[in-house]
């Protein structure tokens, strides 16, 4: 199992995929110009940082869907998106209110 060091704040969540790990770090105090969600790959690696769906819109959950290929986070801008976990392009976002 790989060690993950947090970029920025501590690891709320890790998901492990066929991609890699999938990292979700606390929201609170990580820099708005990055994501803090990310993939790592299975040799260490960094493989993506998630696309945001707005520059202040960090990730606060995240979950594995079930068809394996995306997975379902929510922004703390108040958007659930669905993002490809090969790459970490933003697939869709829907605004919740």
């Amino acid at each position: 199992m790989i060690e993950i060091e947090p970029l920025h704040t501590q690891v709320q969540k890790t998901i492990q995929t066929m991609f890699g790990i999938v990292v979700l770090e606390e929201p609170g105090g990580f820099p708005f110009n990055e994501s803090n969600l990310y993939c790592i790959g299975h040799s260490g690696d960094l493989v993506w940082k998630a696309e945001k769906p707005e520059p202040s819109g960090l990730y606060n959950r995240v979950m594995l869907n079930m068809d394996g290929n995306t997975i379902s986070a929510y922004a703390i801008t108040g958007q659930a998106c669905e993002i490809e976990l090969g790459s970490g392009h933003l697939l869709s976002q829907v605004k919740i209110k």
